[in-house]
């Protein structure tokens, strides 16, 4: 999960779109580019919730009505590049998905990284944790 954590948005990354494509009225899909190029180096464990945390705010989204307003500006604004919040048919079958807990876990995680001013190991440290997740 620390690994899925780090690298949810390697996909951004990936992609020729630009920096700020969303700005654009582009979806960049970087989940799914993320959890394509990941799956390389990576077991389900890390790849799954890469490709699920886009899914994910859209579940929180449809399930919380708090939610949209946690989000920030860019978030809010690539939401409804991605669809928007799920259905409820899509939601009952987000939940269904074997990673669903972890990709919601990782949704949680990124919004509070957002929060400015707090304080995290080094790099170096979870690099170490990445290192252990590699495939042989």
């Amino acid at each position: 999960m620390i690994a899925a954590a780090l690298l949810h948005d390697i996909g951004h990354l990936l992609h020729n779109h630009g920096e700020d494509c969303a700005e654009d009225g582009v979806d960049d899909r970087h989940e799914q580019l993320g959890a394509a190029w990941l799956k390389k180096s990576f077991g389900p464990e890390v790849c799954e919730p890469v490709a699920l945390h886009v899914p994910a705010k859209r579940y929180c989204c449809a399930v919380d009505a708090d939610y949209f307003g946690k989000l920030s500006p860019a978030s809010q604004l690539s939401l409804r590049l991605q669809g928007g919040p799920l259905s409820e048919a899509e939601a009952a079958e987000f939940q269904q998905h074997p990673f669903c807990a972890d990709a919601l876990r990782l949704r949680g995680w990124d919004e509070a990284a957002k929060i400015r001013g707090q304080v995290t190991p080094s790099l170096g440290h979870f690099l170490t944790i990445v290192e252990a997740s590699l495939q042989p």
